[in-house]
């Protein structure tokens, strides 16, 4: 019989996946599942491209200088913490709204980087170099990168409906985002609970 890992929470699920099969750990959409091969050799992992002369886009800044904020808050850094965060405001204005169709599939590509190349290379050389904190930190942003890539391909088939039974739950500590009726008992990623979470879509309690 095949066994299937989640790849954002570890569940392992025996037998087939059906199409609309969905984690019942965290949410995540058949996608998110691997099949298990034991005894599978590891990919060779090459560098990826560089990209450090490209000139980085409003919205990429947005999300830098945000995940800066969040970082500082969390290190008891008010006023670095709000100055990222005012930095994330004006290029989220600087952004705009873009077409839903063309946000859609740019985010979605950028995911798919991430998880095809940036993160296998990055993994490869924090096991060369033996770092085991750039190894956590590296683990629980996968896991909530593909999260991302399984709610989008969810949003992809069903748009909003998806929310009309739930909302939208985010962990305040790594960044895991559930969708449901709320948010889960403990993170499935890092393993805070439940109040850790903040709610950014859906009924209010």
């Amino acid at each position: 019989m095949k066994k299937y890992v989640c790849t954002v929470c570890g569940y392992i699920h025996n037998g087939e996946l059906p199409d609309d099969f969905v984690c019942p750990v965290c949410g995540a959409g058949k996608g998110a599942f691997k099949e298990v091969v034991e005894g599978a050799a590891a990919d060779v992992v090459e560098k990826p491209q560089d990209t450090l002369d490209k000139e980085l886009s409003a919205m990429e800044m947005s999300i830098i200088c945000s995940n800066l904020a969040r970082g500082c808050e969390k290190q008891y850094m008010p006023a670095e913490a709000e100055k990222f965060a005012s930095l994330g405001e004006f290029f989220r204005k600087k952004a705009g709204n873009a077409e839903e169709k063309e946000g859609f599939l740019a985010i979605a590509a950028l995911l798919k980087e991430d998880i095809d190349k940036n993160y296998p290379y990055a993994h490869s050389v924090a096991d060369a170099v033996g770092d085991r904190g750039a190894k956590r930190s590296l683990v629980w942003s996968e896991k909530v990168t593909r999260m991302l890539q399984s709610i989008l391909a969810r949003y992809e088939k069903e748009g909003d409906k998806m929310f009309e039974q739930g909302g939208v739950y985010l962990c305040s500590i790594c960044g895991f985002v559930y969708v449901g009726e709320k948010a889960p008992d403990l993170c499935p990623v890092c393993k805070v609970p439940s109040w850790k979470f903040e709610q950014l879509k859906g009924r209010a309690e």
